[in-house]
């Protein structure tokens, strides 16, 4: 590979640094008010990621490298390592006493907006930590895709290329203008924010809990204050508020662009929102009806809880009101089928993705119609749009890997000594990048502090594995990509 693509992508990863590195002193900002000794952790992390990142930057000045797929990959995969060990240094010397894999698999968590956490006493713990969570979902969810709109293009590097391949948004941008459309999407996302943070805090939230949880609703993250995650609160509107922000911010943000800039109605009608907004309401009213006549539970609470933890599931974002895995078998398989799906492309939401359902589904379709009149010909369409064949192609590509990845995985962590549903709801909830699984010790009542190094290595591999789509990790791998 030319050694330029390298020092381009490690320089631009570097001016990223800067920016993550002047955030940290944030929270050490919010310790030093309250208080905590931490601050000085946060400020010193501050100083020496900053200096770091300002002398690999300097080192790495040169002639910019013209956008193309294999400097794309290499730089994605770059920046995602990059956020996610500097994320971890303040994690690794904090209050918390986390193990090296223990913080890094908390950086990873929060960065590709997952949830998971190895961290216990969430409500002793002190707010710098709480706020440096909150802000690495928020910036994992779309945050850093915004940061990269902004450097790449002063940098003469394609900025919107950048983002359709890390969000894997199918849809034509927006707007004619890169700037216009960075303004417009970075307006909205924060924005929405400010919005479910005043909404959080009108119903009953502390001003703190208030900020936090809008920061990892709105990236769907799931990161709470609390080890009960919203259920400390029992308060049922916050639920049905925090569903309603969980849902939006699982579309296309393109089409919530054109929506709230623009007034577009007619951007409503892509169908992965129709299928998605679809079998969340379905799945949650089937439990929510199985869990009225199960458990003797009023209806209204258990349609309450049931919408919110299923659209927190489909969603991938990962809070939990209850621990559904006490409501019934049918609950829980229809949980553990829920972690798979996942949102619709173009948002901070993870799993397989509606539009990908859609494909596969129209292709079922059209299959089924050609064994009846194998001379007729068919078109595979998503909505009035024709799906090309390399398109095709990679849906089945991206399915079938997923699938092995879980296979592959849920192996790796049986062969460590994890009983069944430990394993196959651990790595599948890390590959959709949904926090919560299933069974006594991750499901939504335990988390992973018992877990050991290498099964929590291999768990974050999978967050980042998942939330790059894996081909683009994958693709790097392959020897003729390293070759000029």
């Amino acid at each position: 590979m030319n050694a330029n693509l390298l020092r381009s992508a490690i320089h631009i990863a570097a001016i990223c640094g800067l920016y993550l590195a002047t955030v940290m002193f944030i929270p050490a900002m919010v310790d030093l008010y309250f208080g905590h000794p931490d601050w000085r952790i946060f400020a010193m992390c501050g100083f020496m990621t900053f200096g770091f990142s300002l002398a690999t930057a300097m080192a790495t000045r040169g002639n910019s490298t013209p956008f193309n797929k294999r400097f794309g990959f290499l730089l994605v995969n770059i920046l995602w390592a990059t956020f996610s060990l500097t994320g971890a240094i303040p994690l690794y010397f904090s209050a918390a006493k986390l193990t090296f894999a223990q913080a890094l698999f908390e950086s990873v968590s929060a960065i590709t907006t997952t949830g998971s956490t190895v961290i216990v006493g969430l409500d002793n713990m002190p707010p710098g930590l709480l706020l440096w969570r909150s802000l690495l979902q928020w910036l994992g969810g779309v945050g850093i895709v915004a940061l990269g709109l902004f450097v790449l293009p002063y940098l003469r590097v394609g900025g919107m290329s950048f983002f359709k391949m890390e969000s894997s948004d199918t849809n034509d941008k927006p707007f004619a203008r890169i700037a216009s459309f960075t303004r417009a999407f970075v307006g909205v996302y924060v924005g929405i924010t400010i919005v479910c943070a005043i909404t959080y805090d009108v119903l009953g939230m502390g001003h703190f809990d208030a900020l936090n949880h809008a920061m990892s609703t709105v990236a769907t993250g799931g990161f709470s204050t609390h080890d009960a995650s919203l259920g400390f609160f029992r308060n049922p509107a916050l639920l049905w508020a925090s569903t309603f922000f969980m849902m939006v911010c699982s579309l296309p943000f393109s089409i919530l662009i054109l929506f709230i800039v623009r007034g577009r109605l007619d951007s409503l009608r892509d169908p992965q929102i129709l299928v998605f907004l679809g079998y969340v309401s379905a799945f949650a009213v089937a439990v929510a009806v199985y869990h009225h006549f199960q458990s003797d539970v009023p209806f209204s609470r258990s349609l309450t809880h049931s919408f919110f933890n299923f659209a927190s599931i489909f969603s991938t974002t990962g809070y939990a009101s209850e621990d559904y895995s006490l409501w019934g078998p049918f609950a829980i398989m229809a949980a553990f089928i829920a972690t798979f799906v996942g949102g619709c492309s173009g948002s901070t939401a993870g799993g397989i993705k509606a539009y990908r359902f859609t494909v596969l589904f129209n292709l079922l379709r059209t299959g089924l119609k050609k064994l009846l009149y194998p001379n007729a010909i068919y078109s595979v369409r998503y909505g009035r749009n024709i799906v090309e064949a390399d398109t095709q192609r990679a849906v089945f590509l991206f399915f079938f890997l997923y699938m092995l990845l879980w296979a592959f995985g849920s192996l790796v962590l049986g062969a460590m000594g994890f009983d069944l549903v430990t394993s196959v709801s651990a790595v599948i909830t890390a590959l959709s990048n949904v926090g919560p699984g299933l069974g006594d010790i991750v499901g939504p009542a335990g988390n992973f502090s018992t877990f050991a190094d290498p099964p929590l290595y291999l768990l974050t591999l999978m967050m980042l594995l998942g939330r790059l789509e894996i081909l683009t990790v994958l693709v790097l791998l392959m020897p003729m990509f390293w070759k000029n």
